[in-house]
């Protein structure tokens, strides 16, 4: 985004209303991680230890997870980057 035409406390302001969503999409990611995860992995609550299959079911699950939010917004990215080649070259 471009603060450019904003005096400086705009600036500021936007800088801040931009890093706290940020952080809130970093929750929410990481509370859908964790729930997902949980859900599909942890099934046995005799111990309050993982066994070997949920630990195991975890990692892939959260390595998973992170791939393809990685994949996610690198396609996002991409898609953004095309919409605005489109429009500056009209």
């Amino acid at each position: 985004m471009d603060f450019s035409a904003m005096n400086s406390a705009e600036q500021a302001h936007m800088t801040r209303v931009i890093e706290r969503k940020q952080m809130q999409d970093f929750m929410r990611m990481y509370s859908n991680l964790v729930e997902r995860c949980f859900n599909s992995c942890c099934n046995d609550f005799t111990s309050k230890a993982l066994s070997s299959k949920e630990e195991q079911c975890v990692l892939n699950c959260t390595d998973k997870f992170l791939k393809h939010s990685e994949r996610v917004g690198a396609r996002f990215a991409e898609h953004n980057a095309e919409m605005m080649n489109g429009s500056g070259s009209k």
